[in-house]
């Protein structure tokens, strides 16, 4: 069974919890590591980040595996959710044993964040430790495998790219040894998403198999396009977009050194699909996780074609976000889709 997602990573689920009305564009998406965790990691290459606990995930630190990781709206006020997250796994007794009682734990909650600010309309609407709730009990009672929610949904629903609206987005693939590597991305970002002399999406530019088609759409179409986004970017005035968010995971028996490495090497997909990217202004984060039920093979250079991959999906699942992203018009602004841009490309 695939759903080309991140949840083809045995034991990942992805649960969304969506904010939208009354003045809100927002969310959150947690990924839930299979009980006992999964071995993270991470790489922050944004000069704006907004995290929390990222320093726990550096290979010298304790801690190895993680039960859940955040990516949320909301800038810097919606790493608030990451509690809600936090109280959900303590209540069920997930996190780092520090007492005699099994109850006795502390959950490390990594988390991330997107600015979305007032794009609903009303800035002070931002995820919360309730959404950061709804989100992991939504990913608790996923099915195993079940497809993962794209387009405006969790952190992605209020995500722009460039001049275009942005999202949640993700890709999977299985290698030829059998090791699973799939991403999930937020696409939100200060750089454009598109070719300015085509239209084409940049990470298209990358696709490859049977059935791969130009991705430039007609010059008449993306003429039409530009002109729709200079008069969207007259009435919306400066926009602060900033910051894409990704998870990088396979099943593969990965150290922690090992999955930092992969979270290093899969920003190489960011960077094939947004230019430019890493701005003092972005906050561009990959977290990477392991899940350990494939053992990786006794070759010092096995991890490569894993590393190819993370970067491969990464830029796959940009795509997939800004296609599956739907137009939106708010008090905040109006935010238009790439679909509906190019709809007769």
């Amino acid at each position: 069974m695939t759903s080309d997602s991140l949840t083809d990573v045995a034991g990942l689920r992805v649960g969304h919890a969506t904010l939208t009305g009354d003045g809100q564009l927002t969310g959150t998406t947690v990924v839930l590591a299979p009980e006992g965790g999964a071995v993270a990691a991470v790489d922050v290459r944004g000069g704006g980040p907004g995290t929390r606990e990222t320093d726990a995930l550096d290979p010298r630190n304790l801690v190895q595996r993680v039960e859940a990781i955040v990516l949320t709206g909301g800038s810097a006020y919606g790493l608030d959710a990451a509690a809600g997250v936090m109280a959900w796994l303590e209540e069920h007794g997930r996190g780092v044993r520090v007492g005699p009682d099994p109850s006795h734990v502390v959950p490390v909650v990594p988390a991330a964040c997107v600015f979305d600010l007032g794009r609903g309309g009303d800035f002070g609407a931002r995820p919360d430790a309730a959404t950061g709730r709804a989100a992991v009990e939504a990913a608790a009672v996923t099915a195993p495998f079940a497809p993962v929610g794209q387009g405006n949904v969790g952190a992605g629903t209020g995500a722009v790219v460039g001049r275009v609206k942005g999202g949640v987005g993700s890709a999977s693939v299985r290698l030829a040894s059998g090791i699973t590597v799939a991403a999930l991305v937020v696409a939100n970002a200060a750089g454009s998403g598109l070719d300015p002399a085509t239209g084409a999406l940049y990470g298209r530019y990358f696709e490859e198999g049977e059935g791969r088609q130009d991705p430039r759409p007609a010059p008449e179409v993306h003429q039409a396009a530009e002109r729709r986004l200079a008069e969207v970017a007259a009435e919306n005035g400066p926009q602060p977009l900033n910051t894409t968010l990704a998870v990088v995971a396979t099943d593969a028996g990965l150290t922690k050194a090992q999955a930092q490495k992969l979270a290093g090497t899969s920003h190489d997909g960011m960077a094939r699909a947004v230019r430019p990217v890493h701005l003092l202004n972005d906050g561009d984060t990959v977290f990477a996780l392991a899940t350990g039920a494939h053992p990786l093979a006794d070759d010092p250079l096995a991890l490569n074609e894993i590393l190819a991959a993370g970067a491969d999906l990464v830029t796959a699942s940009i795509v997939r976000a800004m296609l599956a992203a739907d137009s939106v018009k708010t008090p905040g602004g109006t935010f238009p889709s790439y679909r509906d841009l190019y709809a007769k490309r």
